[in-house]
């Protein structure tokens, strides 16, 4: 199978930022968040320049945090939750990796939402963790997606403490605050505990520019203690030739200090320095590659060397990396503005050039999106689709498209989002994509890479996705993607009968299943599609074959993808679920023809894997083949507990047609062998009829007598004689001493 393909990430946004020369320290801020590692979250919640980074890169670099602060500084694109957890548990594995093999894995997993696999193993792995670490989040408020919201809050209800969270941003998280202030379970930093004092002030001044206590009082008292007010300003004395007036001429304000700021202090800079910052305010980050592509020249590395080294708000990241603190961005992009107007697009698309040229291709679609190049944001999404799928962001892909115009009226576009929304455990958004595409498909449009037609590809992720519960719309999608994909060198071709031979095994036409998906696998360009769904269509293709029998075949497959299987089981961990759910459950069917007892260890794999990835066929078949072995075993308690849960996960929703049988099945048999075990026994004097079982069945649940009729096909009066004569053979007399006395004989 090989190793899945790296997500890009910027290593930058790992890094700790580093604690600029000069910085005034703060020990009072210190020791409280030296005192706030014993609880579970602390928040720093104050507009920009308030200092929040600096305090917190001063107490991440202490000796007493060394080794020990896993850093994410978050940006606008961080707003999806795959993406968002991967960088989070790529900073804390860089501290920790014990604690984050297993989540990383499953996060890179197609076919399944994997953000709440990921945090459950994180948390599993932390509960025994002899360290603490830390975890911040750097500008959390960036972040606007529900979902991560409430994963975020899932972390913290579970919290071990091992781990400790540190959020850091403009105005609070959309978390429970209150509830965990009441708790005593969070600490707190806001805009009256990071103002600085008086002697802090004058210590910052001075660090700065080298003017008289009675200037730098006036200065101080102006700026009421806002660390970046009192940076701006004392920037702007160092240059004045009579430093008392210039300070008498600040103003308190923000928008007053950066204005006074830009017209003192950028003037002065040499005419290369201002123009690099000046036109690339447009970039979250900068280094001299970058900046050399976007402003057509060389020797940036040099110049943004010398602004961290003047103290320009431009700090050091790591590996030639440098961040431009907001504030000081705003400014830039307002002269940017009033200089070059018309020129944001084109340096935005510079930069999308160059991140293309790197192979990101994730930061090239957000800055095309940046620049308003919309049609060549769609135009990149359109044709690195399989970029995405191979480093399991799909996700991503429908957010960068979700604000896009024109997305609908590209029906190729709308396709790759319907399978990526389907990849991504989110169906439901899948069928709107289906339904945006249809009016769009021509008799001969632009082909898919792999696919002779686009009709082929649209019936396939219909098949699969967008016919939830319709057996038959969903073997109709799966025949016409069949007859229009002929051509047997395209993957496409394997990936139509895979789909076909799956449905018609749900539908419980075995034989016809077993042939077309045997067609699939003998077909060469097998080994071009994607291991994920190589793994999927051997899953298939064993089910069918132990059903027919056919056991030495079934073992053939099983041998042909033993590598793959243990590879995304290494590569993906249990976010390998949607691949392998269906291998392990017709394995464990396989041992169990001859081993119940060693098969159940397998089955329980199965159904762990099937649960996680959520399809509920998949889930009711393999609690269905694992009550089997156990009653074969002679455990019937521990069967009737699975068989419990089968029934419970198969009124969730409907199913497809053969599980429901195979369960329906399974119940008769059960009920059988019980009823013969109760007369042996002479607990039962009389028979019970298959109909009489089913009734007794029913008797569990909220049902009355008519629903239980609909739900049997018999009329209200055959539903009471059948319970008439059950609470004669049980020896009972009410609907509760029935459903009794059959736990009691091992009957339900």
């Amino acid at each position: 199978m090989g190793t899945p393909v790296a997500r890009p990430l910027l290593s930058a946004k790992l890094i700790v930022p580093a604690v600029r020369p000069g910085t005034v320290p703060r020990p009072r801020l210190l020791e409280h968040l030296d005192g706030s590692v014993d609880h579970r979250l602390t928040v720093v919640v104050a507009p920009a320049g308030w200092g929040k980074t600096t305090v917190l890169s001063a107490w991440a670099h202490g000796p007493a945090r060394a080794g020990r602060v896993a850093w994410l500084s978050i940006d606008e694109a961080d707003d999806e939750p795959v993406r968002f957890w991967t960088y989070l548990l790529t900073a804390l594995a860089g501290i920790a990796p014990r604690l984050t093999s297993e989540a990383l894995a499953a996060l890179r997993a197609p076919g399944l939402d994997p953000v709440g696999i990921a945090l459950d193993a994180v948390l599993n792995s932390a509960v025994d963790s002899p360290g603490r670490h830390v975890v911040v989040l750097d500008d959390f408020h960036l972040l606007r997606d529900p979902a991560i919201h409430e994963s975020v809050e899932y972390l913290l209800a579970y919290l071990p403490p091992a781990l400790h969270l540190v959020i850091a941003a403009r105005t609070d998280p959309a978390l429970p605050l209150a509830r965990m202030r009441a708790r005593g379970v969070m600490t707190e930093l806001r805009i009256d505990d990071l103002r600085c004092t008086t002697d802090e002030s004058l210590a910052l001044i001075a660090g700065v520019a080298d003017v008289g206590a009675p200037t730098a009082l006036v200065v101080a008292d102006r700026t009421e203690g806002w660390p970046a007010g009192l940076q701006l300003a004392a920037l702007t004395l160092r240059g004045a030739a009579d430093p008392g007036a210039a300070a008498a001429r600040i103003g308190g304000g923000e928008r007053h200090l950066l204005d006074y700021f830009s017209a003192e202090v950028l003037t002065e800079l040499d005419a290369e320095q201002r123009d690099l910052l000046v036109r690339t305010s447009v970039l979250e980050r900068l280094s001299g590659p970058l900046c050399d592509a976007v402003l057509r020249r060389s020797g940036s590395s040099l110049v943004l060397a010398a602004l961290a080294r003047a103290d320009l708000f431009v700090t050091p990241l790591d590996r030639g990396w440098y961040r431009c603190h907001r504030l000081f961005r705003d400014v830039l992009r307002r002269e940017l503005g009033d200089a070059e107007p018309d020129s944001a697009p084109d340096l935005l698309n510079r930069a999308a050039d160059w991140f293309l040229a790197q192979g990101q291709v994730e930061e090239a679609v957000e800055h095309r999106v940046a620049a308003g190049d919309e049609s060549g944001a769609l135009s990149l999404l359109r044709g690195r689709a399989r970029w995405f799928l191979d480093r399991g962001a799909m996700g991503t892909m429908l957010r960068l498209s979700a604000h896009l115009p024109g997305v609908e009226r590209d029906p190729l576009l709308c396709l790759h989002l319907a399978l990526a929304a389907g990849l991504s455990g989110r169906p439901g958004r899948s069928a709107q994509w289906l339904a945006a595409a249809e009016p769009h498909i021509g008799a001969d449009p632009d082909p898919v890479p792999g696919w002779r037609t686009v009709r082929a590809y649209a019936d396939f992720i219909w098949a699969v996705y967008g016919t939830t519960g319709d057996v038959e719309g969903a073997l109709l999608h799966a025949r016409r993607a069949v007859a229009l994909e002929t051509d047997p060198t395209m993957w496409g071709h394997v990936v139509a009968l895979t789909c076909l031979g799956g449905e018609l095994l749900g539908a419980g036409r075995i034989a016809e299943s077993a042939d077309v998906l045997q067609r699939a696998w003998d077909v060469p360009a097998r080994r071009t599609v994607p291991p994920f769904f190589v793994l999927q269509a051997a899953g298939l293709l064993t089910l069918a074959l132990v059903q027919l029998g056919e056991i030495a075949r079934a073992q053939n497959v099983l041998v042909d993808v033993r590598a793959t299987a243990t590879a995304a089981e290494q590569d993906w961990g249990d976010g390998a679920a949607a691949a392998l759910a269906m291998l392990r459950l017709a394995e464990g069917r396989l041992i169990a023809l001859s081993d119940p007892g060693r098969a159940i260890a397998v089955l329980d794999s199965a159904v762990r894997l099937a649960e996680n990835w959520g399809q509920l066929s998949v889930v009711v078949g393999a609690l269905t083949s694992l009550t089997t072995a156990q009653w074969a075993t002679g455990d019937q308690a521990s069967a009737r507990r699975t068989l419990d849960r089968a029934h419970e996960a198969s009124a969730a929703e409907p199913a497809q047609p053969a599980v429901v049988e195979q369960l329906a099945a399974l119940d008769t048999r059960i009920g059988r062998d019980a009823v013969r075990r109760a007369r042996a026994g002479r607990d039962l004097v009389e028979d019970l009829t298959d109909r009489e079982l089913a009734i007794l069945r029913a008797l569990r649940g909220p049902l009355s007598a008519r629903e239980i009729g609909a739900e049997l096909h018999l009329s209200i009066n055959t539903v009471k004689g059948y319970t008439k004569s059950l609470y004669r053979k049980l020896g009972v007399v009410t609907r509760d001493q029935a459903v009794h006395r059959g736990h009691d004989l091992g009957l339900i």
